[in-house]
């Protein structure tokens, strides 16, 4: 029978922020597969963990995991770390975590921080629905289109930025979103300098572009989704849509309201699909 796969968790600033379990996970396994090892080796340091590192990065994971599975195999227990929060996260472990799996692996996580989740849990925006986008496009024009792909998305938008394109991002949402659009920013939480708030975009353009410190360390923006049309109550937008469907498919009925109502179509289309499987 083949060891196991750990998915672990690791602390995004806070180092009490690691579980016991991880502790005890990360002591047990024969090594522990890290996205950068100079980073991790503190970590371990700190909690007096002694059990070797090997690197597993975006530019060695594909030459890399068929050995570490095959290790697997053998009967060596593993962990998979990144820097920081949750593996796989926006950033590497995919490639590894599939491998094993297709290979009879079993893989088990081991929950913990998370810099999206922590974020969407602190600013007080709807939490019921979200997307998490990553990382948005560094060009500004392939950003722009992935924005606009997005700007009628009734569910909450969770994405990380860099520190350095931050400013210019944020004038993009605002320019594409609308600037009344509530967004949450969330910056080097659990760290010393965290700073956590919820505004309209056009404030946080303002807020970022008179205060440089906010433009320095890890950022996780929360983005309220687009409302439903104003002239289009939900309540009457869902009973219309209720009745249409009682004879009518999901496209057929949010094609026929959007007809009658002048509604987005896609605006349609979701809430029907939400409807037709509460029914």
């Amino acid at each position: 029978m083949s060891a196991q796969l750990y998915v672990v968790a690791t602390p995004i600033g806070h180092l009490d922020d690691i579980t016991y379990r991880a502790i005890e996970v990360l002591k047990s396994v024969k090594l522990i597969a890290a996205e950068d090892t100079r980073t991790s080796a503190k970590l371990l340091k700190h909690f007096s963990i002694n059990t070797p590192l090997t690197a597993c990065h975006d530019h060695n994971e594909s030459d890399k995991v068929n050995h570490l599975v095959e290790r697997i195999l053998a009967g060596e227990n593993m962990a998979l770390i990144s820097d920081a929060g949750t593996p796989l996260i926006s950033d590497p472990g995919f490639k590894f975590v599939r491998a094993a799996q297709a290979k009879g692996v079993q893989v088990i996580p081991v929950p913990g921080a998370c810099a999206a989740i922590a974020a969407l849990s602190a600013v007080g925006l709807p939490s019921d629905r979200f997307s998490f986008e990553g990382f948005l496009p560094s060009k500004q024009s392939q950003r722009l289109l992935h924005l606009n792909r997005l700007k009628d998305e009734t569910q909450t938008l969770i994405i990380y930025e860099a520190p350095h394109r931050i400013l210019e991002c944020v004038k993009d949402m605002a320019d594409v979103f609308g600037a009344d659009r509530p967004v949450g920013f969330a910056r080097e939480i659990t760290k010393t300098f965290e700073t956590i708030k919820k505004m309209t975009l056009g404030e946080l353009v303002e807020f970022i572009s008179n205060d440089s410190n906010q433009q320095k360390g890890e950022i996780v923006l929360v983005i309220g989704g687009a409302s439903v049309e104003k002239d289009m109550e939900q309540e009457k937008l869902d009973q219309l849509l209720t009745r249409l469907l009682q004879d009518l498919s999901v496209k057929a009925a949010s094609q026929l309201a959007a007809d009658l109502t002048g509604i987005k179509k896609k605006i349609a289309y979701q809430r029907a699909l939400e409807l037709s499987d509460k029914a």
